[in-house]
């Protein structure tokens, strides 16, 4: 963003927001953010993968639709619609998705290498 004040539209419509690719058979969409929060729903299509991975931002993950196998320090869980998990920052994590879903993850503060 060339703006240097770091901050999303005040309304989100899903019909109007653009998917932005992420990796084969995972794209995104930004909900709102301003540079203390972000909030991101993540499309994934069957046998997508989430790598491992690690960042410095506080990450709370709600699994709004489908099927995924979630690591988050090494233990993993089947998680379906209605669940979630929390990761403190600098802990590795990852996820398979199992079934088509959708996640919507909050990152605390802003992720800004998400945004171009």
């Amino acid at each position: 963003m060339n703006n240097p004040k770091i901050e999303s539209d005040v309304f989100f419509q899903e019909e109007r927001a653009e998917w932005e690719y992420v990796s084969d058979g995972i794209t995104r969409q930004f909900i709102g953010f301003n540079t203390q929060l972000m909030m991101v729903k993540i499309k994934f299509e069957k046998g997508a993968i989430g790598a491992l991975h690690n960042h410095f931002h506080s990450q709370v993950s709600y699994v709004a639709g489908g099927k995924f196998r979630v690591s988050v320090k090494g233990e993993y869980k089947v998680l379906k619609t209605g669940d979630g998990f929390y990761i403190s920052p600098n802990i590795n994590h990852g996820v398979e998705c199992l079934e088509p879903g959708i996640l919507i993850d909050v990152f605390s503060p802003v992720r800004e290498d998400f945004l171009k």
